[in-house]
């Protein structure tokens, strides 16, 4: 139970102030899904920028982090330009197969250049010392989730694009659904429980070790990744 509170909570601080704009990227894109079932396809991509334009409007009105919703809004008309050209449904999903091809290209690349995405990615959640993540008992650890985070996402893109040239573009989008978020939520689980491990298991200091200039043996970080 202890584990699952410290998974809750940690989830808590990487999704912190997240939850809505998640949303405001999810809505527009399950508009047309559902549309794109029971109208024309010009009526779908009309629905989903709508969508996406009304989010960014309610954001601004309320004075929140608009964000999300303008990068909803960018993707939206950005797919129906592209579907609006092929003439197809298709080409809305075309923008999703561009970023998740460059997420899997960073991933990897980052572990070439040994500067792991996953020490950047955690560096920016918690602001611990970009220093301590470049020592040499604590980056294995983030390379080793970069490249799981790599091959996770490679195995998302692989799917996405047989069912595309499958032309199955109804098991497509609902791929995308249950293989977005929830997906990555699952894939953040795995990385943080193995994370942990693997820095225990690395022998090296702790960030506040580290930071103080403790010598060694260090205790090591026991929370956090």
């Amino acid at each position: 139970m202890d584990k699952i509170a410290e998974l809750r909570e940690e989830l808590k601080l990487v999704f912190a102030g997240r939850g809505a704009g998640i949303l405001d990227a999810l809505i527009p894109f399950l508009a047309f899904v559902i549309s794109n079932q029971l109208a024309s396809l010009a009526t779908a991509l009309a629905i989903s920028a709508i969508t996406a334009l009304f989010l960014l409007i309610y954001r601004l009105i309320k004075k929140q982090s608009a964000g999300f919703a303008l990068g909803g809004l960018g993707t939206a008309l950005l797919a129906a330009v592209l579907a609006y050209l092929s003439g197809t449904e298709s080409g809305y999903y075309l923008p999703g197969f561009v970023t998740g091809g460059l997420t899997v290209i960073a991933c990897f690349a980052s572990v070439a250049i040994k500067r792991p995405i996953a020490a950047y990615s955690s560096h920016l959640t918690r602001r611990w010392p970009l220093d301590w993540y470049w020592h040499e008992q604590v980056m294995p650890a983030y390379k080793e989730v970069s490249l799981f985070w790599g091959i996770a996402f490679d195995l998302r893109l692989t799917l996405e694009l047989i069912l595309f040239n499958r032309n199955q573009l109804d098991a497509l989008g609902t791929v995308r659904v249950i293989m977005g978020w929830p997906y990555t939520i699952l894939v953040l689980v795995a990385s943080y429980l193995y994370g942990q491990k693997r820095l225990q298991s690395l022998g090296g200091p702790s960030v506040e070790e580290f930071k103080a200039g403790t010598p060694p043996p260090w205790q090591g970080q026991m929370r956090g990744f």
